[in-house]
């Protein structure tokens, strides 16, 4: 004769097990501990999945390449980069059609802010490095990808692309504040 089923004792841990057993495919993820939202006391925390997969500055951060400085240097250039973009408008098929443009909207004061950091950032990475920060922060190239799109495919190119990278999320952090100026490797003036 079968032995009667059990039930499992209750556990209130497994009440509110709020975690995705499945992934899509091709997904690429990273575990990373954030804030709780859904916390009772402040300073809570989660462990939650971050997706890597069209990110290479979190891939960078996630592989432990780039320190949390150089990461939040080039998060605020990303934004900044956003916010400061005008580009085309969505067309509503439901209005009128016009001949002739509306009105531009008038530039906002954290736009025209945005384009003043955006400036400076540019001016202090030089043309190969603004380049590059470009290349990687809004397009979303890896570093292979830039050594293809300039004509050079070697892993000597790629190092090279990947150390000058590093080197503009250093002055990135430096000139969002992320960062202080070490004065040991600051040239004299």
């Amino acid at each position: 004769m079968p032995r009667a089923k059990r039930n499992k004792p209750y556990n209130p841990a497994k009440a509110h097990d709020r975690k995705s057993r499945d992934l899509p495919r091709n997904a690429e993820v990273a575990t990373v501990e954030v804030d709780n939202p859904l916390a009772l006391e402040p300073g809570e925390k989660i462990v939650t999945l971050r997706s890597i997969r069209n990110d290479p500055l979190a891939r960078l951060h996630t592989h432990r390449q780039i320190d949390e400085a150089q990461y939040q240097g080039g998060r605020a250039f990303q934004s900044d980069w956003e916010r400061a973009e005008r580009g085309p408008r969505a067309v509503d098929p439901t209005r009128e059609y016009v001949d002739g443009g509306q009105m531009r909207e008038p530039i906002t004061e954290g736009q025209r802010k945005a384009v003043l950091r955006l400036n400076r950032a540019e001016r202090e990475l030089g043309a190969d490095g603004s380049a590059l920060v470009h290349d990687v922060l809004v397009h979303g190239l890896t570093m292979e990808q830039v050594g293809q799109r300039r004509g050079l495919r070697t892993q000597r190119w790629k190092d090279y692309f990947a150390r000058r990278f590093c080197e503009c999320l250093d002055r990135l952090a430096l000139i969002y504040g992320f960062a202080t100026a070490d004065p040991a490797k600051t040239p004299p003036r």
